[in-house]
């Protein structure tokens, strides 16, 4: 049978289908009690009870990998940007303390591929089963002439739910207040297009190459997978241990606090609190990058700040511990104008 004129314009719709049989079984792998919906509906279904909370919000927020997706494309991997972009959004929703509850993607190629499609699901589905979180649906386009053959972009969209007593934010951060950070995966999902200049272009690194001054290679550095803090606080959140949280994503550590200060307190952040991962001292060496440029490009090896009061602190830390974590004390709230000071 010759292709039909949709085919001939450059999209499969039998290509569509196959993706979507071979997604079927890791979209409900992650399904929950209140998952109400199959694959495949026009809409997803959720069942919202909450009988345990007072006065539940919802949180929602939506994001991408960014250019990390370049890195995939050329190593030919896309199951860790699946777990990333998963991941990135569950972090985004937790700083405010939210529980998620389910995920929803966006993909767009130029020519869609089946075994790809699946890779990138397969990730997302890793990374939702861990955190209990469902695929309730999602979007494939593929779209000729738009996107490049061999490319692809992909978003995510997430909603959380947390009882409007329990809602972190600059409302509850106080002076004193101590700041603990939670080490990062490496650059998780942001600065990637300054890595990939450094260590492509100027470097001239190619993706088995290590790392210098370190034993991992660049394409196991560049794609380490974005790591997710919802199980690590939960039972923290739970008990009112943290008072804000800051995820340190596109802005570093100079932009994603301020987010959660009060206009008339500062952070003060002491850089030499813990080692540096060597991929990041690589950055920052090899491209020349000033040291506030770079804690504002890069999250330089932390992924999560944790705002706690003095007197929790002991059982904040071991609980920590206690989850596989290496704690930082990063630094402390000050009088200020709503800024970070790096010391």
């Amino acid at each position: 049978m010759p292709p039909s004129r949709y085919e001939q314009a450059g999209v499969s719709i039998d290509a569509q289908d196959q993706a979507i049989q071979n997604i079927k079984s890791d979209v409900k792998s992650t399904a929950t009690s209140r998952v109400l919906s199959e694959i495949g509906s026009f809409g997803g279904l959720f069942d919202i009870r909450f009988p345990e909370m007072t006065n539940p919000v919802l949180v929602a927020s939506a994001d991408g990998v960014g250019t990390k997706l370049k890195v995939a494309f050329d190593a030919g991997k896309h199951d860790t940007v699946g777990q990333c972009l998963v991941n990135h959004c569950i972090n985004d929703i937790l700083v405010q303390g939210a529980k998620p509850l389910f995920f929803m993607d966006y993909i767009a190629t130029g020519k869609l591929k089946p075994g790809v499609v699946g890779d990138i699901l397969a990730g997302m589905a890793v990374a939702c089963r861990e955190s209990e979180l469902a695929i309730l649906g999602g979007e494939m386009a593929e779209m000729p002439g738009f996107y490049q053959t061999d490319e692809y972009d992909v978003a995510g969209f997430i909603v959380g739910v947390v009882d409007r007593t329990k809602i972190l934010g600059e409302k509850r951060v106080q002076k004193g207040q101590k700041i603990v950070g939670l080490k990062s995966s490496g650059l998780h999902t942001n600065g990637y297009s300054l890595a990939r200049k450094i260590v492509f272009e100027e470097a001239q690194l190619q993706l088995h190459d290590k790392v210098p001054g370190s034993e991992q290679t660049v394409v196991d550095a560049l794609l380490a997978v974005h790591r997710p803090y919802y199980k690590t606080v939960a039972t923290l959140l739970q008990s009112d241990h943290i008072q804000a949280m800051a995820h340190i994503t596109g802005g570093g550590f100079l932009d994603n606090v301020p987010r959660v200060l009060p206009k008339h307190l500062n952070a003060t952040i002491a850089i030499n609190s813990y080692p540096v991962p060597p991929l990041f001292k690589f950055l920052v060496e090899k491209g020349e990058v000033t040291r506030d440029e770079a804690y504002r490009v890069f999250n330089m090896g932390i992924g999560m700040m944790l705002f706690v009061e003095p007197e929790h602190m002991d059982h904040v830390q071991n609980h920590l511990r206690e989850q596989g974590e290496e704690p930082v004390l990063l630094g402390d709230v000050v009088d200020g104008t709503g800024i970070v000071t790096l010391v």
